[in-house]
């Protein structure tokens, strides 16, 4: 009987292990990964042309957004209006290069992307990560949380 017990104990442990390791490692399907990708273009092209529309349309009313210099932006609005300024004070090209997808669960993904600011006049280039939070709602992937980090040291 304690035989049986132990190889229960032991498949069971097993199978459990199995389903917490591939619910960790999600694949994304390629038709995810597209909308993601295209979610953080629509986001550099808002950013880029100071489109507060498209931003409403791409942003979850409660995004949070944690910029280089230290500063949280909570909120639509908040978030919207230091994007502005960002935009007007650290003038130049910006480019978001998504890098890596991980899906949480189905409906919320991690999208990590190098963020480079190219200013005008050959000042140097802003070398940066982004860390987008996408969730699904009604069908459509918005940005719930951003994250910039400018690395320190060598690049």
């Amino acid at each position: 009987m304690r035989y049986w017990v132990s190889i229960t104990l032991v498949i069971s442990l097993v199978f459990a292990l199995t389903a917490a390791a591939s619910a960790q490692e999600m694949t994304v399907p390629f038709e995810v990964s597209q909308k993601l990708t295209q979610l953080i273009d629509h986001y550099s092209k808002a950013r880029e042309e100071r489109d507060t529309l498209l931003l409403k349309e791409i942003l979850t009313n409660d995004i949070d957004q944690l910029v280089s210099s230290g500063e949280w932006r909570l909120g639509i609005g908040v978030a919207i209006e230091g994007m502005q300024r960002s935009s007007a004070t650290n003038e130049g090209t910006r480019t978001l290069a998504v890098e890596r997808i991980r899906l949480i669960n189905p409906s919320v993904a991690v999208i990590d992307a190098r963020y480079t600011i190219e200013p005008e006049g050959g000042l140097a280039i802003r070398r940066m990560w982004s860390t987008f939070i996408a969730v699904e709602e009604e069908g459509k992937w918005r940005i719930a949380g951003i994250r910039n980090m400018l690395p320190s040291g060598t690049q």
